[in-house]
């Protein structure tokens, strides 16, 4: 029976819970280095959880859920924190709220096609890389210079674009690829009698 109480779920439970706290943080008390502290908080408990959901085998169906979950809540979370100081910053949170959504559907079908999701290639890890270093930089940064938030911000959402078009160009050829094999299976079992 897969377990729901691991101590990676705990983690990324505490990271949904971190939530609200960076939201204060940053929004009503404007005490952006504390915020950014509980950013980088929550980010630690993200790296534990996954290196003990690994070393000591406690992987299970709730975390792999719950752990991109946290994840994705806590970049919109903060993102939208962002938002209020460097208005621009609509711009990277549309495209994560789109890509999540669409690639969030686009899981749902090839796991119904396919019996199973791809893996993340190295532009995805490397949008991911950007977006935090965007994110952490205008977290501790108070007063960054515009041009150098634009840059930042720029190449966070090239990358973003990018890879949301590179995954989204494989998952669709992956369902394709698995309705054709399919359709090739009913057919040669017309075939059989």
């Amino acid at each position: 029976m897969d377990k729901v109480i691991t101590i990676p779920n705990v983690l990324s439970f505490i990271r949904i819970c971190l939530i609200p706290v960076i939201i204060w943080e940053y929004i009503f008390l404007k005490e952006y280095f504390w915020a950014a502290m509980t950013v980088v908080f929550s980010g630690f408990t993200d790296v534990l959880d996954g290196f003990i959901a690994r070393r000591f085998n406690m992987i299970s169906h709730v975390g792999r859920i719950l752990d991109p979950v946290a994840d994705k809540l806590t970049q919109i979370a903060v993102i939208a924190c962002l938002c209020i100081r460097f208005p621009i910053m609509i711009v990277p949170l549309a495209i994560l709220l789109v890509k999540e959504l669409a690639n969030g559907i686009i899981a749902l079908v090839m796991l119904k096609s396919t019996g199973d999701t791809m893996n993340s290639l190295w532009h995805g890890k490397l949008a991911t890389v950007l977006l935090y270093a965007m994110i952490i930089t205008h977290l501790f940064w108070v007063n960054i210079p515009t041009f150098v938030s634009d840059i930042f911000i720029s190449a966070c959402i090239v990358a973003m674009a990018a890879s949301f078009s590179l995954y989204t160009i494989r998952n669709v050829n992956a369902i394709k690829q698995a309705k054709n094999i399919d359709v090739g299976e009913e057919q040669n079992e017309s075939f059989d009698y």
